[in-house]
C-alpha cells in the first residue's frame, strides 16, 4: 500500500499489527533512516539486540536469497517478534521481495531502506501493491515542516525559540533530516542552561560567517552596488576565501536567478518560484533576491555569467592574481545590473 508524506510519521509510530514489512525510501537518507528506525521500535525497544534485530544489506541477499525467508522466519531465543533490516535496497532485489511478500512464513517485521527509487517501478511497485506491504516516501522537508521539526526537538530538550530565530535555523536547514537533527542537537547543547534560543544562538551555532560575507558580495554585485561589493570582497580576501569559490557561489546565483526570471515568465509568480528553490532562499535575503530576479533578463543574465566563467578560467590558467580576476568580474556584474 502507498503511504502518502502527510500521513508518514504518523504510520510509522503506529503501523497496523499485521504489517509484514515495509519500504522507507527516497532521496532524504536522513529522514529514510529516522523513519525506518521509528518503524522498528514499535517492535524492538532495542535495535542493538542482536537476538531480535537481524541487519542484512542488498549484497548478502543477492549472494544468498534465501537468508530473508529464513531470517523472517526464525524465532527469538528471548521471545518477542523479530525485525529484519535490510538497508541499502534497490530494484535488484524487486523480484526477491515479490516471492517473499507472496509466500513467506513467521511474524518478523521486515523494514527496508532504499533510495530515491522511481514511481510503479520494481521495488516500490512490490511494496504499494502489496495490502501487508507499505511504501512510505521520504522527501527533503518543506519549510512548513522544519518549522514542526525545529519547534518539536527543542520542546523535547525543554527550550523555546524566538521567532527570529526559528526563522533563520528553518533558512539554514531541510536538505536532510539527519543533518537537520544533528544541527538541533548542537543547538541544544550549546543552549544548555537557558530556557529561549535567541537569534544570536541559532548564528552561533549554524552560521558561516564566511559564507555570510560570500553571500552580501553577489547580492551587492546582482543588485548592482559598488560601494557595498568593494567592502564585502575586501573582507573576504582577508578570511582567505577562495576567489575560484566565490566565482562559483556567484555563478549559481546568477543562475538561480534565471530560474526564477524563466519559470515567471511561464505565468507563475516570483514569490511561488522563489519558495520552490532548494535550498532555500534565507529570509533575510529574500526581499534582495526578489528585487534581483524582476531587475534581471535572461540576455543580461547570460552576460554576466559569460563573464564569471571567463574570470574563473583566467584564475586557473594564467598567472593574474585571482584575487583581482575574481573582483573585476564581480564588479562587471555590478555595472551590467546597475545599468540593466
Amino acid at each position: 500500500m502507498i503511504i502518502k508524506s502527510s500521513d508518514a510519521d504518523r504510520y510509522a509510530a503506529h503501523p497496523p499489527k499485521d504489517l509484514a514489512a515495509a519500504l522507507v525510501f527516497g532521496p532524504d537518507s536522513g529522514l529514510v533512516r529516522e523513519r525506518a528506525e521509528t518503524l522498528m521500535k514499535t517492535v524492538v525497544a532495542d535495535l542493538n539486540d542482536a537476538f531480535r534485530v537481524t541487519d542484512l544489506d542488498e549484497a548478502t541477499l543477492a549472494g544468498d536469497p534465501a537468508r530473508l525467508f529464513d531470517e523472517a522466519a526464525a524465532l527469538s531465543m528471548l521471545g518477542g517478534r523479530r525485525v529484519v533490516r535490510v538497508r541499502g535496497a534497490g530494484n535488484n532485489l524487486a523480484k526477491l521481495f515479490e516471492s517473499f511478500l507472496a509466500e513467506h512464513a513467521g511474524d518478523a517485521l521486515v523494514v527496508v531502506e532504499g533510495g530515491d527509487l522511481a514511481k510503479g517501478t520494481g521495488l516500490r511497485r512490490v511494496f504499494e501493491e502489496d495490502d501487508r506491504a507499505a511504501a512510505i516516501a521520504c522527501y527533503p522537508d518543506s519549510a512548513r515542516d522544519l518549522f514542526d521539526v525545529v519547534r518539536g526537538a527543542l520542546k523535547a530538550e525543554g527550550l523555546s525559540i524566538a521567532p527570529d530565530a526559528l526563522e533563520d535555523a528553518v533558512a539554514r536547514l531541510g536538505s536532510d533530516r539527519g543533518v537537520t537533527r544533528r544541527e538541533l542537537e548542537k543547538l541544544a547543547l550549546y543552549a544548555h542552561g537557558s530556557k529561549n534560543i535567541s537569534l544570536e544562538d541559532v548564528r552561533a551555532v549554524m552560521g558561516d560567517e564566511a559564507e555570510a560575507r560570500a553571500e552580501e558580495a553577489v547580492d551587492a554585485a546582482g543588485t548592482g552596488d559598488l560601494v557595498r561589493l568593494d567592502l564585502a570582497l575586501e573582507r573576504l580576501w582577508i578570511a582567505g576565501v577562495s576567489p575560484i569559490a566565490l566565482l562559483r557561489q556567484a555563478m549559481t546565483h546568477l543562475q538561480r536567478l534565471l530560474l526564477v526570471g524563466v519559470e515567471s515568465r511561464r505565468g507563475e509568480s516570483v514569490d511561488g518560484v522563489m519558495r520552490k528553490l532548494r535550498p532555500p532562499v534565507h529570509f533575510s535575503r529574500a526581499a534582495s533576491f526578489k528585487n534581483q530576479a524582476q531587475r534581471w533578463s535572461e540576455t543580461r543574465l547570460g552576460e554576466a555569467l559569460d563573464l564569471l566563467l571567463d574570470a574563473e578560467a583566467l584564475c586557473k590558467t594564467t598567472a593574474v592574481p585571482a584575487e583581482a580576476a575574481c573582483a573585476r568580474a564581480l564588479f562587471g556584474v555590478a555595472a551590467i545590473a546597475k545599468a540593466r
